[in-house]
C-alpha cells in the first residue's frame, strides 16, 4: 500500500485491512489487501457508490493495482448495487443468492427497495439493470488467498438478516486481532432490520456462528455503523432472540 488509511479516510482494523462508511444508509464496504490481489466486502448501493468505492481501492493501493476479488454478503440493493463497477473481479456470494439477482422480477424488487428507501429511480435503474450475480458461490467455507501470507476465510453463515448471508475473516495475529466483517447480521447505528426475507428463528444461531468463528477478542464489522466487541454481538443475539421467541 502506497497509502495509508487514514490518509484516504477509510478506517484500519488492522494489518492490511480496513474499512470506509458510506454516506445516507451508513453502510460498510470493507478492503483486505494481499501483495498480488485484494477484496473488497460489499459494493455500495449504486453504481457511483461502487465506482467511488474502485477509485479508492485504486488510490490506496498505489500503481496500477485494483481489487481483484468482490465478496457480497448479502442480497440487498445497499451491498450488492454498486458490483458492476468492478470490471472482471470475482465475484464471491452465499450459495443460492444468485438466484435473487437474477431475471426481470428480481431487478424490479431490489430497484424498487432503493426507491423506497430514497435512492434516486434513475441511479436505482440503471445499477438494476446491470446486476452482477456472484460467479463462486460458498456453501460451507471457503479459503481466499490473497498472497503474501494474506487469507481470509468467507463462511455462509445464514440464514439470518437473508436466507444468504455471508461473512468474511480475517485472521489476526499476536499483535492484532481477528476482524470479522458479518454485513447486516449485525447492525450498531440501529436495530438489526428484520424485512420480507429475513430468516427471524435461525438469526441467533447464525449470530452464534460469527461468535465461534471469531472468538472473544475479535474485532466485528457490523453492515451499518461503528466495530464492535464480541460482547456486543452477544448482546444483540440474546435481544434478537427474544424479540423473535427463540433460544
Amino acid at each position: 500500500m502506497t497509502v495509508s488509511w487514514e490518509e484516504s479516510g477509510w478506517e484500519e482494523l488492522g494489518p492490511r485491512v480496513g474499512r470506509c462508511r458510506l454516506p445516507v444508509w451508513d453502510c460498510t464496504a470493507g478492503l483486505v489487501v494481499g501483495d498480488g490481489s485484494a477484496l473488497m466486502i460489499d459494493a455500495g448501493s449504486s453504481l457511483r457508490e461502487g465506482a467511488r468505492l474502485g477509485a479508492e481501492a485504486r488510490w490506496l493501493l498505489g500503481g496500477d493495482r485494483r481489487v481483484t476479488h468482490l465478496a457480497l454478503t448479502h442480497p440487498h440493493f445497499d451491498h450488492v448495487f454498486g458490483a458492476a463497477s468492478f470490471a472482471g473481479v470475482e465475484v464471491f456470494g452465499a450459495v443460492g443468492v444468485d438466484m435473487l439477482l437474477t431475471g426481470d422480477r428480481a431487478r424490479e424488487e431490489l430497484r424498487a427497495d432503493a426507491v423506497r428507501y430514497g435512492l434516486d429511480a434513475q441511479e436505482a435503474a440503471a445499477a438494476a439493470d446491470l446486476l452482477v450475480r456472484p460467479r463462486h458461490h460458498v456453501s460451507g467455507e471457503w479459503t481466499l488467498d490473497l498472497g503474501g501470507g494474506t487469507q481470509v476465510l468467507l463462511a455462509n453463515v445464514g440464514p439470518g438478516h437473508t436466507a444468504h448471508d455471508l461473512a468474511v475473516l480475517v485472521p489476526g495475529s499476536p499483535s492484532s486481532p481477528e476482524v470479522v466483517f458479518c454485513g447486516d447480521l449485525v447492525e450498531e447505528s440501529g436495530e438489526p432490520q428484520a424485512g420480507p426475507d429475513a430468516v427471524p428463528a435461525h438469526w441467533p444461531a447464525a449470530l452464534d456462528r460469527l461468535l465461534d468463528l471469531g472468538g472473544e477478542d475479535a474485532v466485528y464489522v457490523p453492515g451499518h455503523g461503528a466495530a464492535v466487541d464480541a460482547a456486543f454481538v452477544r448482546a444483540q443475539r440474546d435481544a434478537l432472540a427474544a424479540r423473535f421467541g427463540v433460544s
